[in-house]
């Protein structure tokens, strides 16, 4: 592809070129800072991307070498990566667009909101996001890690709730985790030998670091409470209320188990997935860093109707009709960025669809 065609070039704004001579092949790089490795680098040689086995380059010195040196006249353009240029970031729009945007719609002499402060249309902005984040956007994180001995995986700063956890086998598959229902960390409250309360010399109680419920269910490393003996990671010990008999598929869980202990802010493991690959899917209130406060453009309209709907609804003498007007062009816009953000494809649907007993014709 050309380097500069259609819309392309924007992408290339953060750039430095030479012009070659046709015997030259080291080129000083005069970025601040300065790139730290060459997968911050893309070269391109006549309005082409190289490859980077084409090139080397030195980032003590700043110096690219190519292998050959470019033909006389022939433009060198060297373009250096942000963390701001990652790929797929054109579909988002960031919360300041938003604040802006919204400024030059709807606030103003003769507009629907005459006057409106810069952190009161921050703060109904961040809220829309957070809203729309829970069942309207595309709010889902991931994270891996590998479960230490300890058992325990801190939940991620911007965790609301959580969509599903499991493993990763040698293949790459996923094997979900089940919540253990019946089991939690509860505070444990220290006892002297008669059993009596063990207190603070404030008198507040003293509580142990983990409780007894919890060490018993790290060092779970077998099921005997079953029929059979089931060896890591852990079978399901509610198999045990009725052994093999009206087993749900909720109990038919061979994976492990987990729960989410939100006073201490951990997910505590069985202890058969100890040394595991664990990852975590979760929503997220898309308010974690400022980087992280955008909105898909499919959904920009719903936040500016939110947002209008909020202010108009907690000012007095806004007519009724305003904000019932506001609250039903809210729900559409809402219901229209969901449709379009379920990303339906009528190819792949088919496709799914021809798995079914009727014969799907298109």
């Amino acid at each position: 592809m050309p380097l500069f065609e259609g819309t392309q070039q924007q992408y290339y704004d953060n750039s430095q070129s030479f012009t070659g001579d046709g015997s030259t092949t080291a080129f000083t790089l005069t970025f601040s800072p300065l790139p730290s490795n060459e997968a911050e680098l893309k070269v391109f040689v006549g309005g082409s991307q190289v490859a980077d086995t084409t090139y080397s380059y030195n980032n003590s010195t700043g110096v690219l070498t190519m292998t050959s040196a470019p033909a006389l006249n022939t433009v060198l353009l060297v373009k250096q990566l942000k963390l701001s240029e990652k790929l797929g970031n054109y579909q988002y729009i960031g919360i300041n667009d938003l604040i802006t945007n919204f400024q030059i719609n709807y606030v103003g002499e003769g507009k629907i909101i005459k006057k409106l402060k810069l952190p009161e249309l921050s703060f109904h902005i961040q809220r829309a996001i957070a809203e729309l984040s829970y069942d309207t956007l595309r709010s889902e994180k991931s994270q891996e890690i590998e479960i230490p001995p300890s058992l325990k995986m801190m939940l991620p700063h911007d965790y609301v709730n959580y969509i599903k956890v499991y493993w990763v086998d040698n293949a790459g598959i996923e094997r979900i985790i089940y919540p253990a229902r019946k089991s939690s960390n509860p505070s444990a409250i220290l006892q002297q030998e008669n059993f009596d309360y063990i207190f603070n010399g404030d008198q507040t109680l003293l509580e142990s670091l983990d409780s007894n419920q919890w060490i018993n269910f790290q060092n779970t490393t077998s099921n005997d409470t079953t029929e059979e003996l089931n060896n890591e990671p852990d079978a399901d010990v509610t198999l045990a209320e009725g052994r093999r008999y009206g087993i749900t598929p909720e109990h038919a869980n061979h994976n492990g188990l987990y729960y989410i202990d939100d006073k201490t802010g951990y997910i505590h493991f069985s202890g058969g997935i100890a040394g595991k690959t664990i990852v975590l899917k979760y929503i997220s209130d898309s308010l974690g860093t400022e980087e992280e406060i955008r909105v898909h453009k499919f959904a920009e309209e719903a936040v500016y109707k939110f947002v209008a709907h909020s202010v108009l609804s907690s000012r007095i003498n806004t007519p009724e009709y305003i904000i019932n007007r506001f609250k039903k062009e809210k729900f559409a816009a809402t219901r229209k960025a969901k449709i379009r953000l379920s990303n339906l494809k009528l190819e792949e649907l088919t496709q799914t669809m021809r798995n079914k007993s009727k014969i799907i014709k298109h």
